[in-house]
Order: structure tokens, then C-alpha cells, then sequence
């Protein structure tokens, strides 16, 4: 065996194994890493916060607190509903793209998967911005404090900016009035 052929072999194998290694470390890493553990940690702990509010509830809080507590939970449990919703199809796509690859030489099939590429990456995109929507919907609490930011301060400083009405007392200079009145006095 010669020298050369062992270093070709070698060349080959690492190679290889650099692109193996590669797409493990790319597949583990968008799968598990970014698309399933966030998913679990949220579910797991959106479970614990309910079962924590459940035996809150047997204690003897005041009852505005239960019903403050009952309110951060279910924000909490609908926003992990959502996450979950808006994320498991993308992650499902990932995995269906990495084990069955689309082909550049075929447009239409290519196309397609860029669009629902596209479609659901919108729909990851858009579990960033619902937060706010389910807070709005299931908290009274947070409907009073937005409207008291929207209202009290960004309506005044808006009102302010734009309709800005000037108080001030200007003179009236009606100049050609007072000649004529001191001509009338003159005559007199």
C-alpha cells in the first residue's frame, strides 16, 4: 500500500466525515436546539405554573390575588398554545426538508417548498408579535394599563404635537384704525 493511496483514503474519510459531522451538528442543532426544546421547556413549565395555581387557590389568599394569579395563567397557558401551534409545522417542514431534500433541477417542486418555506416561516415570525393580542384578550389588568398608555400619554403628546393650538395674546395691529380715530380726535 502506498503512501499516497493512504493519504488519499485518509483525505477521503475526513472529507467525509466533515460533511457528516456537519449535517448531524446542522440537523441537531435546528431540530432539537431551535424546534423542539423550546417547545418542551415552555410546555413544561407553563404545566407546572398551572398546577402551582391550582394549589394556590386552596390556600387562603386574598381574592384579588387568585384572581390575578388565575389571569397570569392563563396568559401564560394560551401563549404556550400558540407557541406550540405556530411553531410544530415549521419544525415538522425542517425535518421533511432535511430528510427529503428538494432538488434546484426540478423548479416547480422547488418552488412549491420555497413557498411553504415561506408561508410557515411567517407563521413563526408572527408568534413573536400574538403576545400582545393574547395578553390584550385574556387580561383585564393589561387592558387597563395599555389604555392607560395609549390615552393618558401618547394621545396627549400626539394631541399636543399636532393639533398644537397657540395661546398666546397677540396685538391687534389695526394701524390704519387708530389714525382714523386720531384724526376724528383732532377735529373735535
Amino acid at each position: 500500500m502506498s503512501s499516497s493511496s493512504v493519504s488519499d483514503g485518509i483525505l477521503s474519510f475526513a472529507t467525509q466525515y466533515s460533511i457528516y459531522t456537519g449535517f448531524i451538528t446542522f440537523s441537531f442543532g435546528v431540530i432539537v436546539l431551535v424546534g423542539f426544546l423550546p417547545i418542551v421547556i415552555a410546555s413544561t413549565f407553563s404545566i407546572l405554573a398551572y398546577h402551582n395555581v391550582r394549589r394556590i387557590v386552596r390556600r387562603q389568599l386574598p381574592i384579588f390575588r387568585r384572581k390575578l394569579d388565575k389571569q397570569i395563567t392563563a396568559m401564560v397557558l394560551m401563549r404556550v398554545i400558540v407557541f406550540v401551534c405556530l411553531s410544530l409545522p415549521y419544525n415538522a417542514h425542517r425535518i421533511y426538508v432535511i430528510n427529503y431534500p428538494t432538488s434546484r433541477n426540478t423548479p416547480m417542486a422547488y418552488a412549491i417548498g420555497r413557498l411553504i418555506q415561506a408561508i410557515l416561516l411567517s407563521m413563526i415570525i408572527t408568534n413573536y408579535m400574538v403576545n400582545f393580542y393574547i395578553f390584550i384578550i385574556f387580561s383585564s389588568r393589561f387592558r387597563r394599563q395599555v389604555k392607560l398608555v395609549l390615552v393618558r400619554k401618547c394621545w396627549q403628546r400626539w394631541r399636543y404635537w399636532c393639533c398644537h393650538i397657540n395661546n398666546r395674546i397677540e396685538p391687534e395691529n389695526n394701524i390704519e384704525g387708530r389714525n382714523s380715530q386720531m384724526e376724528s380726535d383732532e377735529n373735535i
